[in-house]
């Protein structure tokens, strides 16, 4: 039987399939649910095309599943094309979203399909500490809070970068620290469990009054230490 990850390219996606990967669930494939809203409260959109390359330096088959309309049916819709088929596992890296959460799990019992959430209600900053004491060089791609520095787009997310997302908008309305009410996306870039980090050249960067968004161009995988800024645009 597949065992199946639903990964974004973004941390927690990530984090959880390699959890997943070290407690006995090994993932077959990474499957990518691409929605046409970028808006979407059901899937992250920011730079989807780059999970091809992660699956690959991580030696993981990949899918990538259309999301056919807009609008919480045609997104459910897709999530359902994407698991029926199998009864393996389904792995996600939800942690708070009980929007997410709710849908996954009546769109998996639909299919037959076990759900796997290591990181559900789990303490939002221990999870960020974790994956970043796992090794994963994860960056800032998208920003959507007033609170957050745009200065901080495609920066790498460290213990003092977390501890300074988790004090943003204070006094006022406070950020997740881990990004689950859509203050920020993020990219997993390298990680001890890849043969080769994603790099890129150039990257266009997208700023307005209430968002800034970082998208690679021409990104492709390199050995690991060919070059000291790997992964950052120029």
């Amino acid at each position: 039987m597949t065992v199946t990850a639903l990964v974004s390219g973004g941390k927690d996606s990530i984090y959880a399939a390699y959890l997943a990967d070290t407690q006995g669930r090994t993932v077959d494939e990474l499957v990518t649910i691409r929605p046409q809203d970028p808006e979407s409260m059901m899937y992250h959109t920011p730079n989807l095309p780059l999970v091809a390359l992660q699956a690959e330096s991580w030696g993981k088959r990949h899918r990538a599943v259309e999301v056919r309309g807009e609008g919480e049916a045609a997104e459910l819709e897709a999530l359902h094309r994407a698991l029926e088929g199998d009864r393996g596992w389904v792995v996600a890296g939800a942690i708070e979203s009980s929007y997410q959460w709710a849908r996954l799990l009546r769109v998996a019992g639909e299919v037959g399909r076990p759900v796997y959430v290591p990181l559900w209600r789990k303490d939002p900053g221990r999870v960020v500490r974790e994956e970043i004491a796992a090794g994963l060089d994860i960056r800032l791609v998208h920003l959507a809070a007033e609170s957050l520095d745009p200065a901080w787009l495609g920066r790498r997310l460290t213990t003092e970068l977390a501890a300074e997302l988790d004090a943003a908008g204070r006094p006022g309305p406070r950020v997740h620290v881990a990004g689950e009410g859509g203050e920020y996306e993020s990219l997993v870039v390298d990680a001890p469990f890849f043969r080769s980090r994603l790099v890129w050249d150039r990257a266009d960067e997208d700023r307005d009054a209430h968002t800034a968004r970082l998208t690679p161009r021409d990104a492709r995988l390199e050995p690991k230490g060919a070059r000291s800024d790997a992964g950052t645009p120029p």
